[in-house]
């Protein structure tokens, strides 16, 4: 179901692929034993052209659209999310912003670096208290004649064991609620910016994922990214491209968890035949492949209409990020179904899968949130 691309992204798609399983797979067994993929495959990947793809050509990458960007996130995810989500946090999550808001410094500074996967972002949003609720972070700047000071706490940081830089959300004005954070950039190494030990995760065992603590941390003026006050503004514009990765990672795990299972039943006999003729088989195989080709559909739909700006593009992009992540963990936990036990086999590739894709229900605004996104408009119609 690839018809609604045009040739060019059907030659990326294709280039994709061929990435992953070349460069990409061989890696996975290694990466999630140690909890991290190797900094080398970062710059391949930035050669490759897959980190820059929403970066001008003047800072180092393609200015490419988000249609490119859910190829990118969809192929790397057939291997394994925690593959994908390290990556797509740098440059399409974290670095994004940078390419967006950035001062001409701080894009000279950063946006070429990320795009080649020789410097690696995070982004420091989601708090213990405060994860889809943006507006109840209470991480404080401080404004002093040197620049601000930063003091807080933020949980399930992805890359922040490993990144160059930290975008960080903060309230500058508390009294203002929403309309009072402002997002800075932190350098690696400054002073009283300290990251806790990676955490034990029940997926995404190959990216790198912790806490983040800043103490009284002193950046300069120029640190601040974007508008003063306008950080929750740029969080919730950034969001949208985020829903786009983490539904293409979806679609990914959908297609790869498909591919698994119609090779195992085919494959694999019992009771005197491969499993792959009894008919309930087929039809399970054939639902399973209806959620995948809908998710990948919408997920399609809108990052098309959120590259032309496209009025309905927010509420197809809510629309896409909840049913391509539903979809999805329905049919990887189909397709452990199928497999029986050996699909029940920790180190088997339906297992990881399974792992992998229940974060996506959860991550980048949970699925109530986008539910409510779209039945406000129930309201005000």
């Amino acid at each position: 179901m690839t018809a609604q691309l045009d040739s060019e992204h059907l030659d990326f798609e294709a280039m994709c692929r061929a990435f992953t399983d070349k460069q990409v797979r061989p890696l996975v067994a290694e990466a999630e034993a140690k909890g991290f993929a190797s900094p080398d495959l970062w710059r391949e990947m930035g050669a490759a052209g897959l980190l820059g793809l929403m970066t001008p050509e003047e800072h180092g990458g393609s200015g490419q659209d988000p249609l490119a960007v859910a190829i990118v996130s969809a192929e790397l995810s057939r291997a394994a999310g925690g593959m994908a989500i390290g990556p797509m946090v740098s440059a399409y999550m974290a670095g994004t912003h940078i390419v967006e808001h950035g001062t001409a410094e701080q894009r000279e500074r950063w946006s070429a670096p990320l795009a080649a996967g020789e410097a690696i972002a995070s982004i420091a949003v989601t708090e213990p208290g405060a994860g889809s609720d943006v507006a109840g972070i209470t991480t404080r700047a401080v404004e002093t004649d040197e620049g601000y000071r930063i003091s807080g706490q933020k949980m399930y940081i992805t890359n922040a064991g490993y990144a160059d830089v930290v975008i960080v959300g903060a309230k500058t004005e508390p009294d203002l609620g929403h309309r009072g954070i402002t997002t800075f950039l932190v350098a690696a190494g400054t002073p009283g910016l300290s990251v806790g030990s990676p955490l034990a995760k029940m997926g995404w065992h190959s990216s790198d994922t912790r806490e983040v603590v800043l103490e009284d941390v002193l950046v300069p003026h120029s640190a601040v990214l974007g508008d003063l006050n306008r950080g929750f503004y740029q969080i919730m514009t950034a969001f949208q491209l985020e829903r786009i990765v983490l539904a293409a990672m979806a679609v990914g795990h959908a297609a790869e968890a498909l591919e698994l299972a119609t090779r195992y039943v085919r494959d694999r006999v019992a009771f005197g035949a491969p499993l792959i003729e009894k008919q309930a088989i087929r039809h399970k195989l054939a639902l399973m492949e209806i959620d995948l080709d809908t998710a990948r559909l919408i997920t399609h739909l809108a990052a098309s209409q959120l590259s032309s700006g496209h009025p309905d593009a927010a509420r197809t992009v809510a629309k896409a990020k909840y049913h391509a992540a539903v979809a999805a963990a329905r049919v990887v936990d189909d397709a452990v179904q199928l497999h029986g036990g050996s699909g029940y086999v920790e180190e088997s590739d339906i297992a990881r899968h399974h792992r992998d894709v229940r974060i996506l229900r959860i991550g980048g605004g949970a699925d109530e949130v986008q539910l409510d996104i779209l039945g406000k408009a129930f309201v005000s119609s």
